[in-house]
């Protein structure tokens, strides 16, 4: 794992890779069957509340190409992007648990079963916040700077996108 092309959170994870494989199983079992742009809606709120540029980055970028979201309007205020009542409150929910997952009520989780979600979804969301935690704090406790690809989003984006540890600017 030491060439150029592999991104820097495959190389904080180089000294344990038993770990990353975990991670990689982890993930799969959270998101299996989980509607992808959910997902990504939640990891990105999840990263944007614990201050996870390289998580953000990633999630945000993902939301543009696959699904072409107004990620810069969802990151500067979702609830006054376009999304729909069910997208603000699993962001909202991916959030809480981010920063305070024991301040979550049942009324936090009767919102999401009031707008359509199954018991299974609010837990994939729940999930989904958690692990990213673990991920996110890993790359930062480990000087994971994100890779410099991300230099190539506009710059309206990046600077939405960018909340904690700076791009990696090396060539």
């Amino acid at each position: 794992m030491s060439d150029e092309s592999t991104p820097n959170y495959q190389r904080a994870f180089a000294p344990h890779p038993e770990v990353f494989a975990a991670w990689a199983q982890l993930n799969a079992a959270i998101t299996d069957g989980m509607d992808s742009r959910r997902y990504a809606l939640a990891t990105l709120a999840a990263a944007r509340a614990i201050r996870s540029s390289y998580c953000s980055l990633a999630h945000g970028k993902m939301l543009v190409e696959e699904f072409d979201e107004p990620v810069a309007a969802i990151a500067a205020n979702r609830h006054d992007a376009g999304l729909s009542p069910l997208d603000i409150a699993v962001m909202d929910l991916a959030e809480l648990v981010a920063t305070d997952a024991a301040s979550v009520t049942e009324s936090d989780r009767q919102r999401l079963r009031d707008l359509g979600l199954s018991d299974h979804d609010i837990a994939q969301v729940v999930l989904t916040a958690a692990a990213r935690c673990f991920f996110a704090k890993t790359l930062d406790g480990l000087g994971a700077r994100p890779d410099a690809s991300y230099l190539e989003l506009s710059d309206e984006l990046r600077a939405v996108l960018v909340v904690g540890t700076p791009i990696d600017d090396r060539t």
